[in-house]
Order: structure tokens, then sequence, then C-alpha cells
């Protein structure tokens, strides 16, 4: 059987290549594992290098004389699992994981590169003592040396943290890579709408806290939910508390129609529709066949038979001003969420902002068109930027007489009246939310 570490190189591999996801491939590669264990050690290696793929990169560049971007990928890839192995992770002994390093790399087809990878790995364990990185910046720091230690020891993209040091300053940026780089909590609601997710657990003798800032959702250490009863986890579903958060923003109400524009996976359209007490329109769209599959899947796990359109919410839709709200989840860079998708770290761009932007405002344009007068239109991203969120509600805005802002309200709400999650303030991933109302026909 093929080993763990050799599946999680071939995650990393294909995250390399590009168009996957962690989520995606680990879900592939654990279909060959049976052991719940290896499961496990799977997701913990993979997420684990991408967390921190910039610290571990730096110490193989010091070890190495060659430099990483001649490296093969899978010997790159087998490099930074066994390095994460012996800085993050006590449980295997060192010399243990420089052996069975090296036979992965054999088995991943390079018997040469196994002697390189032999040769980096015991030449960081000479040097590990006298190895370093930027340290923690001492007050009167440069801005140069803020950016060393956020994107080099903490593990970040340099412009991202850049941007996030401009706007919020060092000791909140800090807090902010440090939250990403936790493994997070396991956040569970339940699957029937008549029960409750804390009270399951604690009925089964099971450690949980509720959420703090939905009520439905119960918190469970890391690593806890792969091991609760069969019976118990079917009458779960893991959602993130921020995304429950925003759905709920959406403020669906009982016999109203409403559109969810970009609806797949399909979690915040099942709380939406639970805010509607399972009653009136709501409509469920995406733009491609695989995410229709999977927001159907969802649907019929939660017992929701919704009516689904396929659709590109970004061209002229179909319905004219028939919903009382439409709601836009909007496909975004998800620089909000790294702590629950590290690979996005490195997979996304400064220079994909401005296109991704560009779809964003014109999904927003379209699904203003099929908002009825008096109807609200809540536009929401899992993004940390405001490129993505407040730059283009405000733009949509300067451009639509139509519109005007109805300010949310609640604890995550700011003074312009727009929900905005922060990591270091909240605990939460980064979510943003807003909601405009058409004007009354005149």
């Amino acid at each position: 059987m093929t080993s763990v570490r050799v599946l999680a190189a071939q995650v990393l591999i294909a995250l390399d290549r590009g168009r996957t996801t962690l989520s995606t491939e680990v879900d592939r590669a654990r279909r060959g594992l049976t052991d719940e264990r290896d499961r496990g050690l799977l997701l913990e290696l993979t997420a684990g290098v991408c967390r921190w793929r910039a610290e571990l990169d730096a110490y193989l560049a010091a070890c190495s004389t060659r430099p990483l971007a001649e490296m093969d990928t899978a010997i790159l890839a087998t490099l930074r699992i066994a390095l994460y192995q012996l800085r993050h992770l006590d449980r295997i002994p060192a010399h243990a994981v420089v052996h069975e390093s090296v036979e992965a790399a054999r088995e991943l087809g390079s018997p040469l590169g196994a002697g390189f990878v032999n040769g980096i790995l015991r030449t960081y364990q000479r040097r590990r003592d006298t190895l370093t990185l930027p340290p923690r910046p001492e007050a009167g720091a440069t801005r140069r040396q803020h950016l060393a230690y956020l994107s080099v020891t903490l593990s970040h993209p340099r412009w991202l943290v850049a941007r996030w040091l401009d706007r919020y300053g060092f000791a909140a940026t800090e807090r902010w890579c440090q939250f990403n780089n936790a493994t997070p909590d396991v956040t569970v609601r339940a699957r029937r709408a008549d029960a409750d997710a804390l009270t399951l657990l604690h009925d089964a003798g099971v450690t949980a806290a509720r959420g703090a800032f939905a009520a439905e959702v119960a918190r469970l250490a890391p690593g806890v939910l792969g091991s609760l009863d069969p019976a118990l986890r079917r009458d779960l579903v893991v959602q993130d508390e921020g995304s429950i958060v925003v759905a709920h923003a959406v403020g669906a109400r009982p016999d109203e129609r409403v559109l969810d524009l970009c609806a797949a996976p399909g979690g915040k359209t099942v709380i939406v529709w639970g805010d509607m007490r399972q009653r009136g329109c709501l409509v469920a769209c995406d733009a491609r066949p695989h995410r229709i599959q999977i927001l159907r899947d969802t649907l019929q796990e939660a017992d929701q038979p919704l009516r689904i359109v396929m659709l590109d919410a970004a061209e002229p839709l179909p319905f004219g001003e028939a919903f009382d709200r439409v709601f836009v989840d909007a496909p975004c860079s998800g620089t909000g969420t790294l702590r629950r998708d590290p690979d996005a770290k490195w997979s996304v761009t400064l220079e994909a902002l401005p296109a991704l932007v560009e779809t964003q405002r014109r999904i927003l344009a379209q699904a203003a068109s099929a908002v009825a007068p008096g109807g609200l239109l809540i536009y929401a991203t899992c993004s940390s930027e405001p490129d993505e969120n407040d730059e283009v509600v405000d733009a949509f805005l300067a451009s639509s007489l139509d519109f005007v802002e109805a300010p949310l309200s609640g604890p995550l709400v700011d003074p312009r009246g727009r929900l905005r999650t922060l990591p270091p303030r909240d605990g939460l991933d980064a979510f943003f939310a807003a909601q405009l109302v058409r004007r009354e026909s005149a």
C-alpha cells in the first residue's frame, strides 16, 4: 500500500501544479486509506506544510547548495514534509523521519533524489541549533524587518501581510498570522433543524463548547471529530461559524422569495432555508456542473428539495425583478479563510485581485436586476481585502441610483453597518457582508 508520506507528497505536487485545492486532493488521497490515524496524518502533513511553507523553505535553502526552484517537485515535496515533521511534530523520532523520507523519495520514482533527501535532512539535523529565521522585531524596527518576520518566520505571503500591516499595525497582523497557523477547532451544527449540536455532543459525553456568535454551533477540539461514534457523526454537519453568521445575515423570512446566486457548496443555502422555516421560494444557483452536483448533494443530505439552476451570475439573469432577497456570496480570493484553507496562501496572488474584483462587480450588477422594489441585496465574501469588499459595494452604490445601503445589525457590524469579522479580534475567519435595498417604485 502507498505510504501516507507518498500520498502527502502527491497532494503537494498536485497543488504545485495548480488548478486544484488542498481539500480536493486530500479527499482524493484519503480514499486509499482505511485507518483513521493515517487519514488524520495525511491532513496534518499536507495542511502543516501549506501553513509553514515559507518557514520550511527558508531552512531548506540554508541547507542546500541547489536553489529550491531547480529541485524536482517530488523531492521538494518530500523535503517539506520531512522538515515539517522535524520542526512541528514530535511523535516520530528524527532518524525515522529521515529514513521514511528517503524511502518515500524512492517510491516517488527518484532513487538519485533519495540520496539528496538524505543529505539535506542530515545537514539540517547537524545545523538546526545554529540556523535562524528573522526574529520578532523590537521597538523601532523597520518596515522591512516587520515584513521579513511576518512573511518568513510566520510564513505568510509578503504582499498580503504588507497590506495587513498598513491597515491594522504590527501587533494585530502578528496575531492574525498566528491565528492562521494554528490548527482550527472544528465547528459543527445539527443536521436536523429541531436538534441542538451541543446537546447531542454532551449527551454522548463529548466535550464541546457553544459558538460565540452562532447559537447553533458547537466547537470541538482539533481531531475530535474523527473519533465520534458514526451515528453521532451523521447527526452533525461541519460548517465554519463565520459562514453561518453570514448566512443568518441574509435575514431570510418565511414565505419570501429568495435567490442564492453563488450557492455551492450549499452550507449557507441550508441555513437560509432554515431561517425561512422551509416556507417560501428559495432558488439556489451556481455556474459549473461539478459545483451544481456538490450543491445538489448538500441539499439532498439536508433533505432540502430546493430549486437549483445552473447559470453564470456574471451574465444577464432570466428572472426579472422577482425576489425579496438576493444573496451574492461572491467568488473571491479566500484570503479571509487561510486558517482552514492554508493552500490559498500560495495560490492567490496580488496580481489576481483585479480580475476577481471585475467578476464581483459584474455579479453584483446582475444580481441587482433580480431584486424586487423594496427588496434586499446582500453581498458577501470570505476575503480580507477591501478591494473585494467595501470597494465593490461602494462602486456599485455610486453607479446605481436604485439602491441605498440598509445597515446590518449585531456585534460583528462596523460603524458603516457592514458585517466584518476579524481574526485577531473575533477568533473567526475573516468574512464580510453588506446589505443594500432597492428603492420602492415611484
